[in-house]
């Protein structure tokens, strides 16, 4: 179901529609997302989680202060903020991941290391030894492999299904997917719902009329 030609046409700022194409619907076929209306909940997820399948690894380069300051807790106030982003990307992961996600502390580095990776943005070093588990791969020891379209591809769908999303996709719940995915905050929940409708507009002409009255 996903191709070069309807990945460039969901994510035009892609810059390698090719490779993701080959490397989702070469896991995909080992998943449950085997319906277009669960691959349109999939895609919509990945869709934000990467920036419109452009960025592989988190965006931890923070300009506003008080952005960063707002979304994390462990951040403590503007001037901390500020502080944080003088040291860079490295520096934030470190603290706003330390004792979380099965991370060690500031100084381990774990928080850099096991930073979002992937087009599930996979994070901590607990998900990357579960998922790891599930997908075969020691994603704990070589956390760059999250960051590889194939490996990264099995781990985005290995994901989905140990959340068991795709019964909340049967029933078109982006909010209960979103949980599962990004986490309580539900960040950015609008755009997973406009990126969901984008991918039915694309993939709809393979769904089921039942399910293109359902979308």
């Amino acid at each position: 179901m996903i191709t070069t030609e309807t990945l460039r046409r969901f994510a035009p700022r892609s810059r390698m529609p090719d490779v993701h194409a080959r490397a989702l619907e070469a896991a995909r076929v080992s998943s449950s997302v085997v319906t277009p209306r669960r691959l349109c909940h999939f895609m919509g997820q990945i869709f934000v989680e990467t920036g419109g399948i452009a960025h592989m690894v988190e965006n931890l380069n923070y300009r506003n202060a008080a952005r960063l300051d707002a979304i994390f807790r462990s951040v403590r106030g503007i001037g901390d903020a500020k502080a944080l982003i003088a040291r860079g990307p490295e520096a934030i992961a470190n603290r706003v991941y330390a004792n979380r996600l099965g991370n060690g502390d500031e100084a381990s580095g774990d928080g850099w290391r096991y930073r979002g990776s992937g087009y599930k943005q996979l994070t901590g070093r607990a998900n990357y030894r579960d998922i790891g588990r599930i997908v075969g791969l020691d994603l704990e020891a070589d956390p760059e492999l999250a960051r590889e379209p194939e490996a990264a591809a099995r781990i985005a769908f290995a994901f989905w299904d140990a959340r068991g999303c795709s019964p909340l996709a049967d029933a078109g719940d982006v909010e209960g997917i979103t949980a599962r995915i990004n986490g309580p905050a539900k960040l950015g929940l609008a755009e997973r719902r406009q990126a969901v409708l984008r991918a039915m507009s694309i993939w709809r002409q393979a769904m089921s009329p039942r399910d293109r009255h359902a979308s």
